[in-house]
């Protein structure tokens, strides 16, 4: 009978995270850089290494060609991102999205927003407002810090539907905002963002891996579209 009840429960389990996980797909296999190209090129940046299931930017094995912010070949709208993240100590990098891929802009933060991964207390962007883990870059502070200490992973989720913004860190919802709005343009023009041509105005973009010069790991990177 409890051989029975065990597997009922283990069934029931396997069950729920299946439902869970439902609509979502893989944007990395865990073994390739498939699906994914450095900004403005048509290759990965040799700097990008897929180690122990994750993508690594490992500062060892740049090359020539470098690194670059990874971006995926495939842009998105409405979306529920999932996705691991880790730094080493004094590292900065960042999830950019809503970037718009085009020559005239140099980087992926001329046009995407950013949840910021970092090392809070070891970089010196952590000591600025707005430019803490998990915050929406240089626009809107998180609300609490439940980053894990720097070396364990963080597990957070990016959220945009229908303009309405949800950052969430671990498990704690930590940005909720409105995109494209009139409060939207008042936050824009708050930011160092102000005066950059078509800043954070795209509804559809890519999903970039910043290559911020620091060692970075991602991981479990997956995407509902809504």
């Amino acid at each position: 009978m409890k051989k029975i009840f065990l597997s009922a429960c283990i069934m029931l389990a396997v069950t729920q995270i299946s439902k869970a996980q439902k609509g979502f797909k893989p944007l990395f296999d865990g073994k390739t850089t498939t699906g994914w190209h450095t900004y403005n090129k048509t290759t990965v940046g040799s700097g990008w290494q897929v180690q122990d299931g994750a993508l690594h930017l490992d500062l060892a094995k740049k090359g020539k060609d470098g690194g670059g912010d990874l971006v995926t070949d495939k842009e998105y709208g409405d979306f529920h991102l999932k996705y691991d993240w880790k730094v080493a100590p004094k590292a900065n990098s960042g999830l950019i999205f809503y970037v718009h891929e085009e020559p005239k802009y140099h980087a992926t933060y001329s046009t995407g927003l950013e949840m910021q991964v970092i090392d809070n207390d070891g970089h010196p962007d952590g000591k600025i407002t707005k430019h803490r883990a998990g915050d929406l870059y240089d626009l809107v502070k998180s609300s609490s810090e439940p980053v894990k200490p720097v070396g364990e992973w963080n597990k957070a989720e990016i959220i945009s539907k229908k303009g309405k913004l949800t950052l969430i860190l671990n498990g704690v919802e930590v940005v909720k905002t409105t995109l494209w709005d009139d409060n939207w343009k008042k936050i824009v023009a708050g930011s160092k963002f102000a005066t950059w041509e078509n800043w954070g105005t795209f509804k559809t973009g890519k999903i970039a891996l910043q290559d911020h010069g620091d060692e970075v790991w991602y991981k479990n990177i997956s995407i509902k579209e809504l």
